[in-house]
């Protein structure tokens, strides 16, 4: 079982990188790769079983932006293949076209969703989140980002309290096969147990199990009940 961690220099707020420690954990036995931003992919040449990108800084979206932007062909034919890609947070936004941010500024993406995100940086954007993902399984999260992204493509969750892409989208994240993108942040697989063991169905793990299971499933539930419930706020500051 090989993943691949994409620009850890960078890509590493919120926590986001302890997902795939909890995945390594889980797995026992897993080969991880951290591939920098002035080093070739290993999905270039290479086989792996989940390509993994977390929230980034800023500027960090610009210089992932240049690193990818020459296996941009390649990338698209991975996901066509059905590549497993796991990206949080705010790595979501250099998939869709461009960054326009709010001192007039644009940072052109790598275009392969039809998305615009559009950044405001002195109003961050705070939230719970509580969605479905295929209609069935429950997804919470946390949101914290200075911009949402608007246009029409097929979303990873279905929101039920909270903000999608932007505050007008029910639809979150982006989804083109097994492409998972989501803007929430932190320990997404720790929260989610049951979509956790469907990544891993996905890496081929046949029977999943999980790190402290019982006890994540536990918080999982009282997590769906608490955001839920209509007098637990939402959008904090």
């Amino acid at each position: 079982m090989r993943i691949e961690i994409l620009f850890p220099e960078v890509a590493n707020l919120y926590g986001d990188l302890m997902n795939m420690d909890y995945l390594r954990r889980c797995l026992g036995s897993v080969e991880v790769i951290r591939t920098s931003l002035h080093s070739e992919p290993a999905f270039v040449s290479e086989q792996v079983d989940l390509i993994y990108m977390g929230s980034v800084t800023e500027e960090g979206q610009r210089l992932a932006v240049e690193a990818l932007m020459p296996y941009r062909d390649k990338l698209v034919d991975l996901i066509e293949e059905g590549q497993l890609f796991l990206i949080t947070g705010n790595a979501l936004e250099i998939f869709g076209k461009h960054i326009s941010r709010d001192d007039g500024t644009e940072l052109p993406c790598l275009g392969l969703f039809p998305t615009v995100a559009k950044h405001t940086m002195m109003k961050r954007y705070n939230a719970l989140y509580l969605g479905k993902f295929e209609n069935s399984m429950d997804i919470v999260g946390f949101k914290s980002q200075f911009g949402h992204s608007f246009g029409e493509a097929e979303p990873l969750f279905t929101t039920f309290r909270g903000c999608g892409l932007s505050p007008e989208t029910p639809g979150e994240g982006l989804r083109r096969r097994n492409f998972f993108a989501t803007y929430l942040t932190g320990p997404l697989l720790v929260l989610n147990p049951p979509f956790t063991k469907y990544l891993l169905r996905l890496m081929g793990v046949s029977e999943p199990t999980l790190c402290f299971e019982d006890a994540a499933m536990d918080l999982y539930r009282d997590r769906v009940r608490e955001f839920g419930d209509p007098s637990t706020g939402i959008e904090y500051h």
